[in-house]
């Protein structure tokens, strides 16, 4: 016989673990509708040179990448960023811009698993193309806020940073063509400790000075007050500048919205990929930041250029689901907590099938979700056996003249229509 194993970094999902996955995207795509922005999908295979283009350093080296049966150099996508980028170029006439997308699908990196990282994982990716001002920078951001209240997570903060700026810093201190190393190296500061980090820059720069200003200019600020990290960075950089302004304008606005304590200054914040230019951020849960980030993203202007003529500049972010859901287990959410495979099971009888599919169907059209036990007359112990497995409430069983529910929770049982109305209730709130 033939083991049935699953490969590292891979794993199966079942209904318990798949029923709350499915709660939170439904969420997340109300969310997404609410702001305007439209559903695409892409392959999952991808020819390499299309992947690679922008993908930079370690993920190129972590892409599933094989010959397929014609011999063409093909990959599993990485993240969903990239393929978008493809598809706009492919698309371009057709969705026009400024265009809106949500994309939430699986990706595969082959990097070393560990809590809440999988080989195979799902992304919610939500991107503006065809704008590059504040009001574009912004809605994304307060997509992100939107989200996670909706979630009904309370306490998370968006570090948000600005790869132009410190480009301008890079530049001042003369390390400008070492720019994409650096970032990289910075990159890995929350995960390697700054030591390491100083000590990786000096042998990257050659200079412990300069690799000692930028570790000053990665820790500048204490993390609450917004502007004055701002106006720091701003005095290292070489005085005022667009990314400058552009990011008062950004808090500006986002004060205006009343959900500027949400988001703090973060110099650290580098993103690795090669293909950001502008605005980057990545979220931490207060009460859980050793997850890593569950969101992150930022303002990527160029990347469209490597498939396309017309300059067609890009904001967007993606949430980390599977990292997502590995947290709220472990910070007990209330979301995770309704596992139910439906609201009621429905147990029929040898001769009495008909009059079983058709009370079903009377209470799906009442908005409840039934589920139809499938083997006439079996004993009660195998029922309530399944019925605990699929975490159903209610069991509904039939009389000679009507029907009777109980309450797996709590024993007790009703007749009929009170028993429905009941359970309505109970739904609603």
């Amino acid at each position: 016989m033939i083991e049935p194993v699953v490969l590292k970094g891979f794993r199966d999902s079942l209904p318990k673990d798949e029923i709350p996955k499915k709660k939170i995207i439904r969420k997340l795509e109300d969310v997404f509708t609410s702001f305007g922005f439209s559903p695409i999908d892409t392959p999952v295979l991808e020819y390499t040179d299309v992947l690679l283009g922008k993908g930079g350093g370690e993920t190129d080296k972590q892409i599933f990448r094989f010959k397929d049966n014609g011999g063409r150099d093909v990959a599993m996508r990485f993240d969903l960023t990239v393929p978008f980028a493809r598809f706009m170029a492919a698309h371009h006439s057709e969705v026009g811009v400024p265009f809106k997308r949500y994309h939430i699908s699986k990706v595969w990196r082959g990097e070393n698993p560990q809590k809440g990282r999988y080989r195979e994982f799902i992304q919610c990716d939500f991107d503006i193309v065809g704008a590059d001002n504040t009001l574009s920078d912004v809605e994304i951001l307060s997509m992100m806020h939107t989200s996670f209240a909706a979630l009904g997570i309370e306490r998370y903060t968006f570090h948000i940073s600005h790869r132009g700026l410190f480009s301008l810093f890079l530049a001042s201190i003369g390390i400008e063509d070492k720019s994409i190393e650096v970032l990289r190296t910075v990159d890995k500061l929350r995960k390697i400790g700054e030591d390491e980090v100083r000590k990786l820059l000096t042998e990257i720069t050659g200079d412990e000075g300069k690799a000692n200003a930028v570790i000053s200019y990665i820790t500048a600020g204490d993390g609450k007050d917004f502007m004055a990290t701002l106006e720091t960075l701003e005095e290292l950089s070489g005085g005022k500048s667009e990314p400058s302004s552009r990011m008062r304008e950004i808090y500006n606005v986002l004060t205006q919205l009343g959900i500027e304590k949400s988001f703090t200054f973060d110099p650290s914040i580098t993103r690795g990929l090669d293909y950001y230019t502008g605005i980057v951020y990545e979220t931490f849960l207060d009460d859980l930041p050793s997850i890593g980030s569950v969101c992150s993203g930022g303002r990527y202007n160029d990347l469209a250029s490597l498939y396309m003529k017309e300059k067609t500049p890009g904001v967007g972010s993606s949430i980390g689901l599977d990292r997502l859901l590995a947290a709220l287990e472990e910070l007990q959410s209330p979301l995770l907590k309704d596992t139910a495979e439906a609201d009621i099971m429905i147990v029929p009888q040898s001769g009495k099938e008909g009059e079983a599919l058709k009370t079903a169907s009377m209470l799906r059209q009442r908005g409840l979700n039934v589920s139809m036990y499938l083997i006439p007359d079996a004993k009660m112990k195998k029922i309530y056996a399944a019925a605990e497995t699929a975490k159903v409430p209610y069991l509904l069983t039939f009389g000679e003249s009507s029907f009777t529910v109980k309450n797996l929770n709590t024993r007790e049982s009703m007749e009929g229509e009170e028993a429905i109305n009941q359970i309505l209730k109970e739904r609603e709130n």
